[in-house]
């Protein structure tokens, strides 16, 4: 299959992968993708990043600096790495906020395993309509679930909304390939590689074709800070991580 995604939707509609889809038809899609992955979706991410994304959430935690009586929103929180982490390394509280009630389920079950499920609040909502007061969080984290959202503008300013003045906001991402020996090798393995590990470890082939289409699809490091920036979030910027393979985006409400 080839990278190259198509031209931009037309109004009223989004893209899913690199299908064009009605805006209002993306949601199930994207909770359908991740409702058939739920129980294999860590185990995934440690075979198709070799354990490289521990690291990559670990760079987020660094520069999140948990500390007692900080109240993070965790979004597209999923199976819950990073509020674990959060939480692990002396954070307040943290919400978990995802679409798909599969992967809050697995979360659960995880916070319970750890013995922190006492600190650990879940709940089902859209990025884009989030079901929170303004102005209550401390932190704002999304790894790897921007990608998934309809309208990045919109979930960004929900993102501004929830934070309190001098609240932080993060978000770890898949971005764009900044060294020119590895971008053609990354490729190759996005598309050629991935899906079929999805077939053999998660029998589904089509959600990681996704995956590697939606990577595509994503506004590269620079468009992203630039969109964050539109959300009137500031001090915007970015670290590229594995050469670009990821990014993490930062900015404050100030």
């Amino acid at each position: 299959m080839s990278g190259r995604p198509p031209r931009p939707a037309p109004s009223g509609h989004t893209h899913f992968g690199f299908r064009t889809v009605a805006e209002s038809a993306k949601p199930a899609l994207v909770r359908g993708v991740f409702d058939s992955v739920a129980t294999r979706y860590d185990l995934m991410n440690d075979l198709m990043s070799l354990g490289v994304h521990r690291l990559w959430k670990a760079v987020l935690l660094d520069a999140l600096n948990p500390r007692p009586g900080m109240r993070l929103v965790d979004v597209a929180g999923g199976t819950g790495d990073v509020s674990l982490g959060f939480l692990a390394r002396g954070g307040g509280a943290a919400v978990i906020v995802d679409l798909t009630p599969a992967m809050l389920a697995v979360g659960r079950a995880r916070a319970g395993e750890r013995g922190l499920g006492a600190g650990l609040g879940f709940v089902c909502g859209d990025a884009e309509a989030l079901p929170l007061a303004d102005m209550t969080a401390d932190a704002y984290t999304i790894a790897f679930g921007l990608r998934n959202v309809t309208r990045i503008a919109r979930a960004l300013a929900e993102a501004r909304r929830v934070l309190k003045p001098g609240g932080r906001f993060l978000c770890l991402e898949f971005s764009r390939v900044v060294l020119p020996a590895l971008a053609g090798l990354y490729e190759r393995y996005s598309f050629a590689v991935l899906p079929r590990l999805g077939r053999w470890v998660a029998s589904d082939e089509g959600a990681y074709t996704y995956l590697a289409e939606s990577i595509r699809r994503f506004p590269p490091q620079e468009e992203l800070a630039a969109l964050i920036a539109g959300a009137g979030l500031e001090r915007v910027g970015y670290r590229n991580l594995s050469g670009g393979i990821a990014a993490l985006h930062s900015a404050w409400r100030l």
